[in-house]
């Protein structure tokens, strides 16, 4: 049993060995072939936070600044360092750059799994990893990592090594370094900090949007104390200690330093930078990378005081798009990042999840009647705007209203599944959860940025979707081109329905919910969203010309009570915007397809029946309707309203010696009204535009026949149609008369009825 064992003992010590042996000719390998990067202490060293930016026309911006105050390593406390020793490198002040046993442990989890999944690293890798490499997860990387970080214990002391640290890492909203990060969230110097804030800092930087104290208190609080119970555990603080902090409540004071610059442009580019590059911000600046963007001078300065014009303290964001994709204007306020904040869209999602692509599958037109009634399916029972419904309304009038109720039904015509990936194609991301008919007024478990909801619009009128960029090229320092964008669009919508949508938008501009839109001198497009249940959230305006795609969002990251809606302040932000770009060149108009046709609609049809039926040549201009078509999902049938014009019921009765004669009467015919005395045919009266129950009265002095004939007009040839005539009654006076009231009752009057 024993020797058994020892076997087996011998046997594991033997295959790890070889193991390991395969893993070091790997690397061994892999160092070999791949690029190597030399080490540079200036790069370290480097304390520049300002990056090269230029506009559309290659004219120099303001510089963007990545907001990094360096801050002694003497000035902090010593708790402040070890909390970042004990979350990040418990070994720093032992190794050599390496901590050879975690990096065995992740290193066998790496190959086996075929991927970088752990990394292991210390703080001087980490250190190396912000100021020499990419954030690409590739061996290559990993051992250049190893390489560097042990030419760097080399070249600097620990105490260097831990400062430079301190002064580069990222903990979100822009603040790179801990002095910015202690300005930003605790407005205080970075020496002043106390032992929770940080334990808060420190637990921060593995995922600053996780964790920030800001957007995700709970969470940064859990992370806090993970943070205080490895210094506990390492001894660096006792107990009651650790057990006062830990008890502690998150305490931030946000400061407004810097936030400007943290939703400026410039910071959106540099963050697209940073994923196009796959480096940190910081070494961006390191590098010497300059940056060429779509920068617009003037529509920036629209867009800001717009905004601005109408701020009210709430936080509140805009973005100007181009027709190319390229975002020329960018300005936000707020104390955090709202470039990436996600917020329910409500009913500005509507046209990218649900009416554009139930268009797109020909399941509706702009003049397809839908019930707008309170419903329930499945238990879900949407209601909207103060409980108001409409009956049976138009998808048009349904989306320039911004009905609830139809809006649902429509995406339960297309499938959630469809819907969603026709809105995804559009940039629109969603979770898993987001399966449920909710989705048709904007209900997503995480919601949509700014960015993407107004880029998914990029979509109207061509039904190609560009998803927008900041960056037109990036050049290193040498001036050498090593980024461009090319733009890419991808079909979403057939170019009928996406103009189709783009029109029922433009009555929403001219008198839905964003008609203050509707006095501008040139078309306008537009859909506002709302969302809030008990008080409202977010407030929304998406519109665009030929030109510009504008999006606007009021809210509050905290989720505080607003004063607007989305036709509110957000469409008066966009007025503004519009009349001050195009106050010299307006925009064209929106370009009809060849695939798109003006149909006449019979319009009694539709009003009685619900129903879209092509006009006949005999319908009245009052009763037609123009409405615009897909010709891939024309209306099929003609109306037969007005073909034929048979006669009413003409009933009669004497009264005072006077013929009373009556009938129902159809505002579209036209009706006359005969006698027949002593053999002759006598036209008495014509009757036209009347509806309803028709009177007519006549002297009477002896026995007397009455019939009506009805008339209908051609209106394609200008003739005309003749009816039957209609039953003849026969009336004679009598005297001392008896008054009928009801004619269907047998009188003393002498009455004959003829076929």
């Amino acid at each position: 049993m024993k020797k058994t064992i020892k076997r087996i003992a011998i046997f594991g010590i033997v295959a790890i060995l070889i193991f390991l042996a395969i893993c070091s000719i790997l690397i061994g390998l892999t160092y070999i072939f791949s690029e190597k990067v030399d080490f540079d202490i200036n790069k370290i060293k480097y304390t520049s936070s300002i990056i090269e930016m230029y506009d559309k026309n290659n004219c120099p911006i303001k510089d963007a600044s990545i907001g990094s105050n360096f801050v002694k390593f003497n000035t902090l406390n010593k708790y402040t360092v070890d909390a970042f020793i004990s979350i990040e490198d418990k070994e720093f002040y032992n190794h050599k750059g390496l901590n050879y046993k975690r990096m065995i442990s992740a290193m066998i989890k790496n190959i086996t799994s075929f991927k970088i999944k752990e990394g292991a690293s210390t703080i001087t890798q980490q250190l190396i990893k912000n100021t020499h490499l990419t954030n690409e997860k590739t061996f290559s990387r990993k051992i250049n990592e190893i390489v560097l970080a042990k030419e760097c214990e080399k070249k600097l002391t620990k105490d260097e090594i831990m400062e430079y640290y301190l002064n580069i890492i990222y903990f979100g909203d822009n603040c790179y370094g801990i002095e910015n990060a202690s300005m930003h969230y605790f407005s205080k110097h970075a020496k002043d900090l106390n032992l929770q804030e940080s334990a808060t800092l420190a637990g921060m930087i593995k995922s600053p949007n996780t964790y920030s104290p800001i957007k995700n208190v709970d969470k940064t609080v859990q992370r806090r104390n993970i943070v205080l119970q490895e210094m506990f555990n390492d001894k660096k603080i006792d107990f009651n200690t650790f057990n006062n902090a830990k008890l502690s409540k998150l305490q931030t004071q946000v400061s407004s330093i810097n936030n400007n610059e943290l939703n400026s442009y410039s910071m959106a580019c540099l963050e697209e930078a940073s994923r196009i590059l796959n480096m940190p911000i910081k070494q961006i600046a390191i590098g010497e990378y300059k940056i060429y963007t779509y920068f617009d001078k003037n529509k920036q300065n629209e867009l800001s005081n717009s905004l601005s014009y109408f701020s009210n303290g709430d936080d509140c964001a805009g973005i100007s798009i181009n027709s190319n994709g390229e975002i020329e204007a960018y300005f936000g306020k707020s104390k955090i990042k709202l470039l990436t904040a996600k917020r329910q869209p409500g009913s500005a999602l509507k046209p990218i999840l649900v009416y554009g692509p139930a268009l797109n599958e020909n399941i509706v037109s702009p003049l397809t009647q839908i019930n707008d009634e309170k419903i329930d399916i499945n238990g879900y029972s949407p209601s909207n705007i103060n409980n108001k419904y409409y009956g049976y309304i138009s998808v048009r009038d349904s989306v320039a209203k911004s009905l609830n109720v139809p809006a649902v039904k429509v995406l339960s015509y297309v499938g959630t599944k469809k819907a969603k990936n026709y809105a995804s194609k559009c940039g629109i991301q969603f979770d898993n959860n987001d399966e449920n008919l909710s989705l048709a007024l904007g209900g997503m478990t995480y919601g949509t940025t700014l960015k993407e909801l107004a880029g998914a619009y990029t979509i109207f009128p061509s039904g190609k979707y560009t998803e927008p960029k900041f960056i037109n090229y990036i050049t290193d320092k040498n001036g050498k081109i090593i980024y461009r964008n090319k733009t890419s669009k991808v079909n979403v919508l057939r170019e009928d329905a996406a103009y189709l949508m783009t029109d029922m938008l433009k009555t929403c501009a001219k008198t839905g919910t964003g008609r203050k839109l509707g006095n501008l001198p040139f078309d306008v497009a537009t859909k506002t969203g709302t969302v809030g249940q008990t008080f409202n959230t977010d407030a929304w305006n998406i519109s665009f010309t030929t030109q510009d795609i504008v999006g606007v969002w009021i809210g509050n990251v905290d989720n505080k009570k607003i004063s607007t809606v989305g036709g509110g302040a957000p469409t008066d932000i966009v007025k503004l915007y519009f009349e001050r770009i195009y106050s010299t060149n307006k925009p064209a108009k929106f370009k009809i397809p060849t695939s798109v046709y003006t149909e006449k609609i019979d319009s009694l049809s539709l009003n009685e029946e619900h129903v879209v039926y092509k006009a006949n040549n005999f319908i009245p201009e009052k009763y037609i309707v123009d409405e615009l078509f897909s010709k891939f999902n024309p209306p099929k049938e003609k109306s037969n309203k007005f073909i034929s014009c048979k006669p009413p019921t003409l009933r009669g009765k004497i009264e005072n010696n006077k013929a009373v004669l009556q009938f129902e009467a159809q505002d579209y015919l036209i009706y006359e009204l005969y006698k027949i005395e002593d053999g002759e045919d006598e036209l008495l009266s014509v009757t036209a535009n009347s509806k309803g129950l028709c009177t007519q009265t006549f002297d009477i002095d002896k026995k007397t026949k009455y019939y009506i004939i009805t008339k209908i007009k051609n209106y394609a040839d200008n003739t005309e149609i003749v009816s039957d005539k209609s039953n003849i009654i026969e009336l004679m006076p009598l005297n001392n008369s008896i008054i009928l009231k009801d004619f269907s009752k047998t009188s003393k009057i002498k009455v004959r009825l003829f076929a």
